[in-house]
């Protein structure tokens, strides 16, 4: 579903990206996962046709990142640019009049969920809150790309469990997603695969499974073993 070879991202004097190549399938969901300004922003960014490389190719579905790949690829950026006093019945009617993949239904049902009323402004909800009506935006597309970066970072830890099992319950099977985060303890349980990211490079990649048996520890566990060095 997305094949990248060597791809790097320069920003003035800056490498934000170095040298990265990733092979991802359908039918899986990935952390992305590193610390703070490692890169992962810039790619998701450059997935979701924001930015352009450097250098290197990027493909999704065969498709280099343009028009095309925009109406497969739904996208939760780490800071929103919706309109903070909009209510929430109007999001969900522009998102319906700007994507022919979004489901009114679907939105409905996972805000629901969240316990968020359609008839509420953004300005008026807390952090967590508002981060909920943007998954339900996002989740609500029927795409095959699901790039979501920092998608519980703002909600109540008790509530995150909760969340990620609304997000997977919305998501097509043979999809892939995509979740940039460093709450690794947090989404480890829903992941298939992890990318470990460190100062625009790539330094482990593989199943989740398999690198857990490899190190005997957790995932959460791992991470902070291959930060701390």
């Amino acid at each position: 579903m997305i094949n990248i070879q060597h791809l790097t991202k320069r920003f003035g004097h800056i490498t934000a990206l170095d040298d990265v190549s990733l092979q991802l399938e359908g039918n899986r969901i990935v952390g992305l996962l590193g610390e703070n300004g490692c890169g992962k922003t810039t790619l998701m960014n450059i997935l979701a046709g924001m930015n352009q490389p450097s250098d290197g190719h990027v493909e999704i579905a065969g498709h280099a990142p343009g028009e095309y790949t925009k109406s497969i690829v739904s996208y939760l950026p780490d800071t929103s640019n919706l309109p903070p006093r909009a209510h929430v019945k109007s999001l969900i009617q522009y998102f319906d009049d700007f994507f022919t993949d979004f489901k009114p239904e679907t939105c409905r049902n996972l805000l629901e969920q969240f316990g968020i009323s359609v008839d509420a402004r953004l300005n008026e909800m807390s952090k967590g809150q508002r981060e909920k009506v943007y998954v339900a935006l996002t989740m609500s597309r029927e795409a095959s790309v699901y790039l979501l970066d920092e998608p519980i970072s703002g909600v109540d830890p008790a509530a995150r469990d909760h969340t990620l099992k609304a997000i997977l319950s919305a998501v097509r099977p043979d999809a892939v997603m995509i979740i940039a985060t460093h709450l690794v303890a947090d989404i480890e349980f829903i992941l298939d695969d992890a990318i470990f990211m460190r100062h625009g490079k790539v330094l482990r990649t593989g199943a989740v499974e398999d690198l857990r048996a490899e190190s005997h520890q957790s995932l959460n566990e791992y991470f902070k073993e291959v930060y701390a060095s």
